[in-house]
């Protein structure tokens, strides 16, 4: 299984869009891919939670490992399509956030293990500052701070390099371009 959750060998830098949900990143991370001209790794546990919802069924503990499975096998199809940048709406260290707060602390080991060998160049943590907007999926607009925090310290823990996104949607793509424009011109 470990495999399954391993990261394809690549040359080509590779982003991440974190944090908690409704903060902007699926937006943000099409818009890079656009920039870019590149492609950009969807959320895996969207579908994968809809699909649930359609069969009238709860996501579970159950469902952390097949998602972090799904996640990883986009993530690796894609890169072995792009050259220079790949843009990832989400990664393994995520799932493993979500997982902890969603199941009081539970997350499989093998992704525990797993989450310190994968490599990313940059994570874009998006903050809360934008408005929550419901949707069929997200459930917790009133634990947006905590679930925040919970992001930004996965990432101190795991000791990810990390730029903090705020403001409307122009400001964070200007940041994010900023940096991204200075990882290509150090390659």
């Amino acid at each position: 299984m470990e495999a399954q959750l391993r990261q394809q060998d690549s040359n080509c830098i590779k982003v991440v869009l974190f944090g908690p949900e409704s903060t902007g990143k699926t937006v943000l991370a099409q818009r890079l891919a656009k920039h870019y001209k590149t492609l950009w790794v969807p959320e895996f546990s969207r579908s994968y939670a809809e699909e649930k919802m359609r069969m009238g069924e709860d996501l579970t503990k159950a469902d952390v490992l097949p998602i972090a499975i799904g996640q990883m096998k986009l993530e690796n199809e894609l890169t072995s399509k792009v050259e220079k940048l790949l843009i990832c709406d989400t990664d393994l260290l995520e799932t493993k956030v979500y997982s902890s707060m969603y199941y009081d602390g539970f997350c499989p080991e093998i992704l525990n293990k797993i989450v310190g060998k994968n490599r990313y160049n940059l994570y874009f943590l998006t903050n809360i500052d934008v408005p929550w907007e419901a949707d069929d999926i997200r459930d917790r607009p009133n634990e947006r701070e905590r679930m925040f925090q919970a992001f930004e310290t996965a990432l101190i823990t795991h000791n990810k390099p990390y730029v903090l996104l705020k403001g409307s949607e122009e400001e964070r793509f200007k940041v994010a371009v900023e940096h991204i424009d200075n990882l290509i011109n150090q390659t």
